[in-house]
């Protein structure tokens, strides 16, 4: 169902803003997308994303995001077992869903070619 955690997301104020500052600190930033931005940081295989959002509130905290190569599949498996789940988005570059462990801790899914 899951190939791999895709990045981590960090959810600020102004990505364009956010974003200097993480290119500032060495983060290279390899993506812009509609709202977000994604960095690689060394070595790491895992990526950072900042997305423009409300910081305040609850469902906009870090989450991981997981890659999936078949996310309607994914989704549905997901529903099956009981899992809460959002709608499933389609945004032009990414599409993706988030759903919610027992302790309501948001996580994402997502595919993109």
């Amino acid at each position: 169902m899951f190939e791999r955690i895709d990045t981590v997301c960090l959810t600020v104020h102004n990505v364009e803003e956010a974003s200097d500052w993480y290119q500032a600190l060495g983060f290279n930033l390899v993506f812009k997308g509609q709202g977000h931005h994604v960095f690689t940081i060394g070595n790491s295989p895992t990526p950072l994303t900042i997305a423009e959002g409300n910081i305040s509130s609850p469902a906009n905290t870090t989450h991981p995001i997981f890659f999936t190569k078949d996310i309607k599949d994914t989704y549905e498996k997901l529903k099956e077992k009981g899992v809460e789940v959002s709608e499933l988005e389609d945004v032009g570059d990414v599409t993706f869903f988030d759903f919610y462990d027992p302790d309501k801790n948001k996580l994402q899914v997502c595919h993109f070619e």
